[in-house]
């Protein structure tokens, strides 16, 4: 492995770390800038398609109106496999997500256990997501006292 398919992978992971983070911190406009401008964006629960988006501006819009019924979100990445081939990579991430929203009153607390296949871009000096699919596996809720 050379350093630069070292740098590359580092740089893959930064970016989805970047996403997670700035998703937690609900800095959507910012996270779009993670995308392709004509990125596709796909959502699978229990094995449905359940979103299907195309573009950021799209994406911008669906990303706020979720955030908007969250009250707190928290992510955690872990394992990250990437394959490289020139300026496209492809990868697959999984991803525990926890999101609280109030539902008649009570905290509830949603823990997803979320599968990404991801499809990356090289453009103008940085690596983009061209294309992602979020395959969520396990889903859990809750009620949660503070």
């Amino acid at each position: 492995m050379t350093l630069e398919n070292l740098n590359t992978r580092q740089e893959l992971r930064d970016l989805i770390d970047a996403y997670a983070i700035l998703g937690d911190e609900r800095k959507i406009s910012e996270q779009m800038n993670l995308f392709t401008k004509d990125a596709n964006y796909k959502v699978y629960m229990n094995g449905q398609l359940l979103a299907n988006t195309l573009g950021t501006d799209t994406l911008e819009k669906e990303f706020r109106g979720h955030a908007s019924q969250v009250k707190t979100y928290f992510t955690l990445n872990g394992q990250h496999t990437v394959a490289l081939k020139g300026d496209t990579a492809t990868g697959v991430s999984f991803t525990q997500i926890k999101m609280i929203r109030e539902t008649e009153g009570k905290d509830v607390l949603t823990d997803y256990s979320v599968r990404y296949d991801d499809n990356y871009v090289h453009r103008d000096g940085k690596w983009l997501i061209k294309a992602r699919t979020g395959h969520f596996m396990i889903i859990e809720a809750r009620s949660i006292s503070n």
